[in-house]
């Protein structure tokens, strides 16, 4: 279809009159023939979605090769085996990497299936009105001009604007987050733009028809329907960075530009000052590159994410995509969708007013009431074997209310059976249904609007007696109505009277007339019991939770006062989507922080909302359900979907899925998100220190004209101390504290929060360390030949290393928290992963054989209280300097 076509059809068609909308779609009434639907079909196409660019396999795998950490791992790789000739250090450095992609590709091969689902949701097929007469035909045929038979039960199959209602009322929750059906009308609305969810007059598709029945004319097919919009949305979404990512490409650029000085200054130094051949100065400037280079932390920082995973899938967060685990740790913004993310998606009654007096639903309620009853007699709901309820959800929620109480539907129907209706109609906003009792009377029960029923209302029942309503009766009502209402309940009017028989004209005047008042019932759906505990958690923790619906203002209000949202009555802090399409980018840029609630929005609103916290600075979460949230989802930092009611559209587009649907298990993720961060940022913090470490130590020898660690030596250490306490230190448990400081936000590094600055002098502590042990070794050898005496220093050296790293990996299980609080020993993986790593660096010392291939001597007992005592002691060192850091903070505070 061209584009001149697309724009042609997305019009608001909703604010024309039917014979217009006919007349510029080029129909009638009558709808179609076949040919010129034929005809049509080949112009605008099928009604269907396009599909989005899938990306193969192979395409995923090499996109994992673009992080700037993974290029630098590579071309060392390159160099150390072309020019150092160090072909199995290369061989560890490839296999890292790979591992690292196919474990990237394997955790995100199902990230793309958003559109895909969308286009599955399509109804199978139509009922049209062509060339005459009604026809069944494949929903993807339909093309603009179709009319289209819409009956309970149906789905909507394209975009449709109604010519003819009785009763309808169609459930759009996925589209506009509504959890009510909404009743259609014929009116022409005037207001200019407005929500979907006030578009009375159309009929969207993939939605539901709950109730009624009519009829309508296609006026949008494929993507200019309002889903095809959301999956035009979905396919210009730009993929955000995480600030994980952002932040190891930020450490990638540091690493590359440190170790590129740090090279060139030592080949310069070495060249010129010592009068090494430039040769010998440039395979030791490449070594030392190479063991700058923490080749295990893309691996490692894989392995902690997807450890992370592990325990969140246990607590009911399923996990899509790797980078999500930590983004959800520097979460600024949960922004929530209302119906069935902090509510249940259940409307529920909360109160009954009968007898001038007031009840709560949860308390003891006058079971044997007319109320009760004819609440569940002017009803359509009908119960499964199983016990479900179906029909309107406003009608299974009295239902349910009744079967809660005691009052069984079922048996009282079957004492009373219905033999006659009138059933719902928007216009008289009433429904009753005629029921026979034993002595012959008929009874006429009436639910509907409150005001419309109290203006056919005569009477009213009090304690048992039917009196006259007075004026003073009338306004209790209606004050009772008026404070339901402003609670956000939804309230329905209950009715009664009798007649002898059933009247021969069904006609509401008569019927319906004459009434005895017996109550007024008040239903919502309400908040999830264990939300407003989980609002309060993440405001502790300085997350700001916000409320994002297409729900009515009043509602919305409602539930996030409720919750701790907002404050009751703070409607200032409410922005409707109308409100919203009055400002500007700017101008709602600059006010984005005064809003908490935000109602009656669309889909567009909800990126432009997500977009504006972005803009901020802020990491935004989205929760949602619907495929209306979809959109939102994916431009989010992290979007999060319900894995129970949540649509198949809603979760491919999310990055993490909430397997119970509760928000509170959101909080959760967030605390796992922060113990994940911190515990890279502990990895980060070993591997560079110790990296710095050695780099020390190779540059400062060299300059002294030592010759203290090998390439073997090195390689061994990287692979031995570096990886296993690493890995270990992910699955540190979570600092006590750690829910009581604000979000590190967008800002934020790996090396934030004291990280670089302890990097930097524990690095020169350990090079510092091992120079020393080099040099006793040298001044107060145990031998007197050279040959041993050399060899006992570069042992002794390697050996002090290689255990002082082991030591410091307990100093990190903290930034500045003394090892003795945190605990040495809480966690058991970290324990027998140092006991794993000392025992490798021990057999290739004391094993005869062995200590021959890595060139290292067999030490006494002298020689090793003098490394082990050297290689303890940066615990205590260390835990002096953090004693008197955050002595320094406290004075700070």
């Amino acid at each position: 279809m061209s584009e001149e076509k697309k724009q042609q059809l997305i019009k608001p068609f909703y604010t024309e009159e039917t014979d217009q909308v006919l007349a510029e779609v080029q129909t009638t009434e009558e709808g179609l023939t076949s040919a010129e639907a034929q005809k049509r079909l080949t112009e605008f196409g099928l009604n269907e979605l396009e599909e989005g660019e899938k990306k193969s396999m192979l395409v995923r795998f090499f996109e994992q090769f673009k992080d700037l950490m993974i290029i630098v791992l590579l071309f060392a790789a390159v160099i150390s085996a072309v020019v150092s000739h160090e072909v199995v250090d290369s061989f560890i450095i490839l296999a890292v990497v790979i591992i690292n992609a196919v474990m990237g590709v394997v955790q995100e091969s199902k990230a793309e299936q958003a559109i895909e689902a969308l286009r599955e949701m399509s109804t199978p097929n139509a009922n049209v009105l062509r060339d005459g007469h009604v026809s069944s035909i494949k929903s993807t045929e339909l093309v603009p001009g179709d009319i289209v038979m819409l009956e309970a039960g149906d789905v909507v199959p394209a975009d449709l604007r109604l010519i003819e209602v009785a009763s309808l009322k169609i459930e759009e929750a996925a589209l506009t987050g509504e959890s009510v059906p909404v009743e259609k009308e014929l009116i022409v609305i005037n207001e200019g733009e407005v929500g979907i969810g006030d578009r009375v007059n159309m009929a969207y598709s993939n939605s539901n028809v709950t109730y009624g029945r009519g009829k309508g004319v296609v006026v949008n097919t494929g993507m200019t329907t309002e889903v095809g919009k959301i999956a035009g949305m979905l396919a210009q979404a730009d993929e955000t960075e995480t600030p994980l990512k952002n932040n190891l490409n930020q450490l990638g650029k540091f690493l590359t530009l440190a170790i590129i000085i740090i090279a060139v200054v030592m080949f310069f130094v070495g060249t010129v000052f010592n009068d090494t051949s430039w040769v010998d100065m440039l395979l030791t400037s490449i070594s030392l590159a190479v063991a700058a280079i923490p080749e295990g932390l893309p691996a490692i920082v894989t392995i902690i994410l997807a450890l992370g995973t592990q325990v969140m899938a246990k607590r009911n967060s399923v996990i899509r995509k790797l980078p999500a685990v930590e983004t959800l740790g520097s979460t600024d913004i949960i922004a929530s969708d209302k119906t069935g993310t902090l509510t249940l998606n259940q409307m529920t009654v909360e109160k009954l007013y009968v007898d001038n007096h007031q009840f709560d639903a949860n308390g003891e309620v006058p079971v044997d009431s007319m109320a009760m009853k004819v609440m569940n007699y002017a009803n359509d709901t009908k119960i499964a074997q199983d016990g479900s309820l179906i029909g309107d959800p406003t009608e299974t929620a009295l239902v349910q209310f009744g079967l809660n109480n005691g009052f069984d539907v079922r048996e009282k129907v079957a004492e009373q059976p219905r033999v006659a209706e009138l059933p719902f109609d928007s216009d008289r906003k009433l429904m009753s249904t005629l029921h026979e009792e034993a002595a012959g009377k008929i009874l006429v029960a009436v639910k509907g609007a409150p005001d419309v029923l109290l203006d056919r209302a005569s009477q009213i029942l009090l304690n048992g007696q039917v009196v006259p309503m007075t004026e003073k009766e009338k306004q209790d009502i209606l004050a009772n109505n008026k404070d339901m209402a402003q609670q956000a309940l939804r309230v329905l009017g209950m009715a009664y009277k009798y007649v002898d028989q059933v009247p021969a004209e069904l006609e509401a005047e008569v019927i319906e007339n004459d009434l005895i008042f017996a109550g007024l019932v008040g239903m919502i759906d309400p908040e999830r019991a264990e939300a407003a505990e989980a609002v309060r958690v993440a405001k502790d923790a300085g997350v700001r939770p916000i409320m994002i619906t297409g729900d009515h203002k009043d509602t919305a209000e409602a539930i996030a006062a409720r919750l701790g949202i907002i404050e009751k009555g703070d409607d200032a802090s409410v922005l409707t989507g109308a409100q919203l399409n009055e400002m500007s980018d700017e101008e709602f840029a600059q006010k984005v922080e005064h809003y908490s609630v935000y109602a009656r929005v669309s889909p567009e609103h909800k990126v432009r909302i997500v977009k504006a916290w972005q803009k901020e600075g802020k990491v935004v979460a989205m929760t949602g359900d619907g495929v209306n949230d979809a959109p939102a989802l994916k431009q989010a930092d992290i979007g999060i979907g319900m894995g129970i009611t949540g649509t198949e559209v809603s979760k491919g587009a999310s990055d993490m899925v909430l397997a119970d649907d509760n928000f509170a298990t959101i909080v959760v993720a967030v605390e796992e998100g922060r113990k994940v961060f911190s515990n890279i940022q502990k990895a980060v913090q070993y591997l560079l220190a110790a990296n710095l470490g050695e780099v020390l130590t190779l540059f400062i020898a060299t300059l002294l004209g030592w010759d203290t660690l090998l390439p073997i030596h090195l390689l061994w250490i990287n692979l031995v101390t570096d990886t296993f306490p690493a890995i270990a230190l992910g699955m540190e448990p979570a600092e006590k504290d750690l829910m009581q400081h604000k979000p590190r936000g967008r800002s934020s590094n790996l090396f934030s929060g004291g990280v670089f600055s302890s990097i930097i002098y524990q690095g020169i502590l350990e090079a510092a360390t091992v120079l020393f042990v080099y040099w006793s070794a040298i001044q107060w050898p145990v031998h007197t030949a050279y040959a041993e005496v050399h060899s006992d220093a570069l042992t002794m050296a390697f050996a002090t290393l290689g255990l002082m790293q082991l030591f410091h990996a307990f100093n990190v299980k903290s930034v500045h928290q003394s090892l003795f609080k945190v605990g040495a020993f809480r966690n058991k993986s970290f324990n027998w992963a140092i006991l794993l790593s000392f025992a490798l660096m021990m057999v290739i010392i004391v094993v005869p054989g062995l200590n021959d291939v890595f060139r290292v001597a067999h030490l006494d007992l002298y020689q090793w209280g003098i490394v082990i005592g050297a290689s303890f002691a940066i615990i205590p060192i260390v835990e002096i300097v953090k004693a008197f850091q955050r002595g320094a903070m406290k004075n700070k505070d």
